[in-house]
């Protein structure tokens, strides 16, 4: 099946309500580059949340491929950063990996929702790239996300626990609190609770 360029306002709608209003014309430039193989390309699922009083809305897996890289290295530094957190939603988990690694230097408080996401998962490999972006730069940011979104935090610290207690309790992990997952969430609720 060839790739094809998707113009359905409706799927280019679940990407630009990903960020916040002021990076539209970012995501729009990123959406350009974008080839679609399937007809299904996003969950129907979706997550929700506020982020400094703006909502933001981004689908829990996306189905599509990444773009060539001599077309994404043509992206601005911003632009790229918005294509990061789009594929850390991919099915892949690789891909996940992958993508996250290139934000774990960034402070941009948008890539919150995305990385924070991601802590409520079960690929291992990627709360040891969290476990170093969530630091004394980006910590801040992590804390006035969680006090916005307290139910969001509570269902991805349950999440968070569900996966350790099914893949990494036996036998790596038989104390939570030796589990990077938990020490994620603790330097963040100690964050919250120290301010």
């Amino acid at each position: 099946m060839c790739p094809r360029k998707l113009n359905n306002l409706k799927e280019k709608d679940k990407l630009t309500n990903s960020f916040p209003e002021a990076l539209r014309q970012d995501v729009e430039e990123v959406w350009n580059i974008l080839t679609f193989r399937n007809t299904f390309n996003f969950s129907e699922n979706s997550i929700t949340v506020s982020l400094e009083g703006e909502i933001i809305q981004f689908p829990y897996r996306i189905y599509f491929d990444e773009p060539d890289y001599s077309v994404e290295s043509e992206l601005t530094a911003m632009q790229k950063t918005v294509l990061n957190c789009i594929f850390s939603r991919h099915y892949n988990g690789f891909i996940r990996q992958k993508r996250i690694e290139q934000l774990k230097n960034r402070t941009e408080n948008w890539i919150i929702p995305f990385s924070f996401q991601l802590l409520g998962e079960y690929v291992y490999e990627i709360l040891e790239v969290l476990n170093k972006h969530i630091n004394d730069s980006t910590s801040n940011g992590y804390k006035s996300f969680v006090e916005e979104n307290p139910k969001y935090y509570l269902q991805t610290e349950s999440r968070m626990i569900s996966y350790w207690n099914e893949y990494y309790r036996r036998p790596r992990f038989p104390l939570l609190k030796n589990y990077i997952g938990r020490q994620i969430f603790d330097r963040i609720i100690r964050r919250t609770h120290n301010s």
